[in-house]
């Protein structure tokens, strides 16, 4: 039953994430590509979530902190560059 779920959150990660990169390619415009830049973050701290729940440990949770930052922070930053341009 486990297995079952894993491969069919790991399947669901990968179509999110091939969204997500081509959104990134083929954006119309630049807020598109950084939403679709911070979907990207959170589907790889959804994988390493993951990762660590399938292997038990703990090893990869700074690395899933410091990716939560950078995408809050790099979304943040857009958004005020965005409105102090119009």
């Amino acid at each position: 039953m486990m297995t079952a779920a894993v491969v069919a959150v790991c399947l669901m990660l990968a179509v999110a994430g091939a969204g997500a990169i081509y959104r990134i390619a083929k954006g119309p415009s630049i807020l598109d590509r950084v939403l679709a830049a911070d979907v990207l973050l959170a589907i790889v701290g959804a994988a390493l979530a993951t990762d660590m729940i399938v292997y038990r440990n703990l090893d990869y949770l700074a690395l899933l902190v410091a990716i939560s930052l950078v995408g809050f922070i790099g979304s943040v930053t857009v958004a005020r560059f965005v409105t102090d341009r119009r």
